[in-house]
């Protein structure tokens, strides 16, 4: 491969073609893929996101946001972008539409959730006061997406990735078969996740040290689940169970940063009303129920099998036609 290749991996409705044969393909032209796939994911929710009708739209540009910066991340030896593509970019889109996305997890949390447990009227009106602050809020959320998705820069980073993707640059090591680096690139995320402080941290820990090391280690847990997804299809089952394992903990980690948020926002709102009991004691429960698990997990992260396990479990591409088995350690369960 030359360091400018003429390959169209854009999605079909944009005139490209589908990339299927993955066991020849360079590690260039499966970058472009991927990148591809989440570009394609993030701006496609556009129109969606816009007419502010359903909040899966603007779920689902979020997530599309982030695996894009991961897939940069990931690929950042092989391919060259230009400044106004970088993850800089991404990152500051990601950040606006996380703020919007934030307040309606917390909203939905409330009106699902917290409305239907708490039966005392007094607490039921302290919700419904913080209800109200949240959707002000939320106005001014919109409103920053509204803008951003509509102003120039915006459209200009689209001409520049569908321009790019047309015509894709690379760095030298773009022309390596994919399978012959495909364990150099997954390690480095795995080694950010094992060596991550999180692990140290008991659930008994509610300091705010430690809730803001367990919220980090959150968005760590995603963004290798996101870059193992990439690669999924050249492991076994074993790799999909490990990529459920990691949505698994960052969902209920999620839970628990979603609580101590909740936390706050009431203690901001309603400074000097009467203790809220009953429903600080279901948002105790909730983070408790998030937590289960959760003292089991953190130790089978610290020993030595497991880890051992997770690197075998990388080392070992099924289309590199490796005969033998990765066991899993007993305690790895």
């Amino acid at each position: 491969m030359n360091q400018r290749q003429e390959v169209s991996v854009l999605p079909a409705e944009k005139g490209g073609v589908c990339l299927n044969n993955t066991s020849s393909l360079t590690v260039g032209e499966y970058a472009c893929r991927v990148i591809a796939e989440q570009y394609g994911r993030m701006v496609e929710q556009e129109v969606g996101v816009l007419a502010d009708q359903d909040p899966e739209y603007l779920h689902q540009m979020r997530v599309g946001s982030r695996r894009l910066r991961t897939a940069l991340q990931v690929f950042s030896p092989v391919i060259k972008l230009p400044k106004k593509a970088g993850e800089r970019q991404i990152r500051a889109i990601a950040r606006t539409l996380g703020a919007l996305r934030d307040l309606d997890v917390q909203i939905a949390d409330i009106e699902t959730d917290y409305v239907r447990q708490i039966k005392r009227k007094s607490e039921q009106k302290a919700l419904k006061r913080t209800l109200t602050a949240l959707r002000k809020q939320r106005l001014q959320a919109f409103a920053q997406v509204s803008n951003l998705l509509t102003q120039s820069d915006y459209q200009q980073l689209k001409v520049v990735y569908e321009g790019w993707l047309q015509s894709p640059q690379f760095k030298a090591i773009a022309q390596l078969p994919l399978l012959l680096v495909l364990v150099d690139l997954l390690n480095p995320l795995l080694s950010k996740l094992l060596l991550h402080p999180g692990w140290l941290i008991s659930s008994q820990d509610t300091s705010k040290a430690s809730r803001l090391r367990l919220h980090d280690l959150r968005k760590t847990c995603k963004y290798v689940r996101y870059q193992a997804e990439f690669f999924r299809e050249f492991y076994d089952s074993s790799f999909q169970a490990w990529i459920e394992e990691l949505k698994l903990l960052q969902d209920n980690l999620g839970k628990v940063q979603d609580t101590y948020v909740l936390s706050s926002l009431l203690a901001n709102q309603l400074q000097h009303s009467t203790p809220l009991t009953e429903l600080q004691q279901a948002i105790q429960d909730n983070r408790n129920q998030a937590l289960m698990g959760w003292e089991t997990i953190r130790h089978r992260y610290l020993t030595s099998d497991f880890r051992d396990y997770l690197h075998q479990l990388i080392l070992h591409p099924i289309q590199l036609g490796n005969s033998h088995s990765v066991m899993v350690p007993r305690n790895s369960k």
